[in-house]
């Protein structure tokens, strides 16, 4: 390990966090089972990756997988909520997960193309910037750096399992400001509301909602970036109003339906993709804008997302009128 990167981390995210991520890989980014939320981890198989590449192109299925794998969408969802500041209702949040981008190059295209139409005020990516989940990073670095320049600021980030710390770096000198276990402020006129962002919850379990959690005032308006949504009863419990994630792919192949045959997720199935509710809190799962293991998808298209915030008692106002 470089020392120069090593006290870099340190004096970003101070010497517990940056030596407990680096240990934490050290020992265990290769595994396969064990390890993580989850017993089984195929996206560190890499010998399977090939199988599964084989079976496909015998069965005349793996171009067809590769072309939807490539068009990516755009979904809008509307986020209501009535103790959300006045200032922001109509707030419009990008919303990017799973890029993947050294293994989804033709996704990332898509998705270069589409933002440049968009308008948002907030960008948030979910994690995953690499495909692999060990080994070098460089090319995902230059791929996300491309997609970034398309980006309009302020973009604000968080890390998956795919990803190692040693990204960061690299990442915010992109101009993505990388929320690891901490809290951001987005103002408004005199009004504010709050994102926070926790380090990755499903394979390296490095996250602390009850650190990110203690920055937000009582009663303010607060959304929790993580890469996976598994931990969404922890986010509800905390106080967090909207909860923003990516990590199932949606199941990124699926039966008719977009019946997903696996989400690689310890949680109940309504919240592998889209929007839901639990107790107070909304959260919505994007099934990703890149792929996976292998670079197809069937009846589960690539995302980004829209996310419009409105405050609930405006929209019944104006639904009288």
């Amino acid at each position: 390990m470089d020392d120069a990167l090593v006290s870099k981390l340190e004096e970003r995210l101070g010497r517990i966090h940056a030596r407990q991520r680096l240990g934490i890989e050290t020992d265990h980014e290769a595994q396969i089972f064990g390890q993580g939320l989850n017993f089984f981890h195929i996206e560190n198989w890499y010998s399977v990756h090939a199988w599964i590449r084989g079976i496909l192109k015998l069965s005349g299925l793996y171009w067809r997988g590769r072309r939807n794998a490539g068009r990516v969408v755009v979904k809008h969802n509307d986020v209501e909520c009535a103790h959300l500041p006045a200032e922001f209702d109509g707030f419009t949040i990008l919303h990017i997960s799973d890029t993947h981008v050294d293994m989804s190059q033709r996704a990332m295209q898509s998705l270069v193309e589409l933002v440049a139409g968009l308008n948002y005020d907030l960008c948030v990516l979910t994690g995953d910037y690499r495909g692999k989940t060990f080994g070098e990073f460089d090319s995902a670095l230059e791929g996300m750096a491309r997609v970034t320049a398309h980006l309009k600021q302020p973009i604000l980030g968080v890390l998956g399992n795919h990803d190692t710390i040693r990204m960061l770096p690299g990442l915010e000198a992109m101009g993505i400001r990388m929320l690891q276990n901490e809290c951001a402020t987005i103002k408004r006129g005199d009004q504010e509301i709050f994102v926070a962002g926790v380090d990755d919850a499903h394979f390296f379990r490095v996250d602390n909602i009850e650190k990110v959690g203690s920055q937000v005032p009582d009663g303010a308006f607060s959304i929790l970036l993580s890469h996976t949504p598994e931990i969404y009863r922890q986010a509800a419990h905390a106080g967090f109003d909207l909860l923003l994630s990516g990590h199932t792919h949606g199941g990124q192949i699926c039966l008719p339906g977009s019946i997903p045959i696996t989400l690689d997720s310890a949680l109940p199935r309504r919240m592998g993709s889209g929007s839901w509710r639990y107790h107070d809190m909304v959260g919505y799962t994007s099934v990703g804008a890149g792929s996976s293991v292998v670079a197809v998808r069937f009846n589960c298209p690539p995302e980004i997302t829209l996310h419009r915030l409105c405050r609930t008692a405006d929209r019944l106002n104006r639904a009288d009128l």
